[in-house]
């Protein structure tokens, strides 16, 4: 099959359908982490593992992103982004058997490795070649895909929950969920972006460190990953335990926090359209800062659930404009993207222990109290995303095209 150069134009009927498979792809891979996180006790159960070891085995998809994510530009470079995400991406929904298969905690870290590492490289792949469609079509879409990843994850999760409620086996049920998100997955990846890096251009490292603008720009993701996993993670337990309420009025808070993040991500490329990245971001710093105080001074569960409300709407646009800041930031789009999604698989790793320690030490109020202040970090960091303001230039429909997102 001939190659096809990085210099083809692309039509604007052709990117318009770009982005739809891309978020697709999004979507599917989203259903993936839904699947999977419904039928964790029932992994538990048949691992044989406590829940400390459950804990240390959970922590293993982390580790497996964050070292292989820096791979990803390079296998785009060898093979092409279309067909590299093609391959990690049933690599990944492929690896949804797994975890359901593992008998004991050793060959659970394993496959939980394994799990992690094709998660991430697909992350890296697919985020910029949403970066690459948002530059042709010189509009908003990064926080849109990752509503549409919000929405998988929910599908994903019901499909589970019900799975769950009938007690059916979680090998049948992941390999069934599997085989359909992989056919779903490859029939998308028909319509992205074929785009190649040009012949003399060196291929990016197989392991680098994070370049000096994904760190910066990393370092606002982190804050706003931090916020989210400590809502979610903790925004029941703040309701029963600090606010006496109900076990159903605090499940109910997670719930009202996870379709406040997917309604607003859905909703926030218009936003960031009008207003720019900045000044959004610096906005939902605002709004984030005044949900966790909120959360923190609450006298009653109903004033805490607005809080975490808060939280979640100013939180949701923060990591898809890091993607997409970085993605612009230098000439390695994959590499600054690897650098970014790096640190943010990191703080979404360590926030749920780093709150749960620090109540231990403190309180869980406390605990609150620091999350409010990485929110207004928001505020003051939201600068560094200048880069995910767009500005119209070759990348766009028509005009001279971009560089491919495989790290060239």
């Amino acid at each position: 099959m001939t190659k096809e150069p990085t210099a083809a134009i692309y039509s604007t009927e052709q990117v318009k359908r770009a982005r739809v498979a891309v978020a697709t792809v999004f979507a599917v891979h989203g259903a993936v982490t839904g699947s999977f996180a419904t039928r964790v006790p029932w992994i538990q159960d048949h691992a044989g593992v406590n829940a400390g070891q459950l804990g240390l085995a959970l922590a293993f998809p982390a580790i497996g992103a964050s070292i292989t994510m820096p791979l990803a530009g390079r296998i785009s470079h060898r093979f092409g982004a279309r067909t590299a995400l093609r391959g990690l991406l049933a690599l990944w929904t492929l690896a949804l058997i797994l975890p359901a298969l593992a008998p004991n905690l050793l060959t659970l870290c394993a496959v939980l490795f394994v799990y992690g590492a094709t998660a991430g490289m697909s992350d890296v792949a697919m985020n910029a070649l949403g970066v690459e469609v948002e530059n042709r079509l010189d509009k908003s879409i990064m926080s849109g895909l990752h509503g549409m990843w919000s929405v998988g994850a929910l599908i994903g999760s019901a499909a589970g929950t019900v799975a769950a409620h009938i007690g059916a086996d979680a090998r049948l049920h992941h390999t069934l969920a599997a085989l359909v998100l992989t056919a779903l997955g490859l029939l998308a990846c028909r319509g992205v972006l074929d785009l190649r890096s040009e012949p003399d251009e060196e291929p990016p490292p197989r392991f680098t460190l994070p370049p000096r603008s994904a760190l910066i720009i990393g370092a606002v993701g982190f804050c706003a990953v931090f916020a989210e996993g400590a809502s979610l993670d903790w925004s029941a337990v703040y309701l029963r335990d600090i606010l006496g309420s109900s076990d159903g009025v605090a499940a109910a808070s997670t719930t009202a926090f996870a379709l406040t993040m997917a309604v607003a991500r859905l909703a926030g490329d218009r936003i960031v359209d009008r207003f720019g990245a900045v000044r959004t971001v610096r906005a939902g710093g605002v709004l984030a800062t005044t949900g966790g105080l909120l959360v923190v001074f609450s006298p009653a569960p109903a004033a805490a659930m607005c809080g975490f409300g808060l939280l979640g709407l100013g939180v949701a646009v923060v990591v898809p404009l890091a993607f997409a800041a970085a993605g612009r930031s230098g000439p390695n789009p994959s590499q600054a993207i690897a650098g970014v999604a790096t640190i943010t698989y990191t703080s979404g790793l360590i926030a749920p222990s780093a709150i749960g320690s620090l109540a231990e030490a403190t309180s869980l109020v406390v605990s609150f109290g620091v999350v409010t202040v990485l929110a207004f970090g928001l505020v003051l960091g939201a600068g560094v995303l200048r880069a995910g303001d767009r500005k119209v230039t070759g990348s766009a429909v028509g005009g001279a095209p971009a560089k491919s997102p495989s790290g060239s």
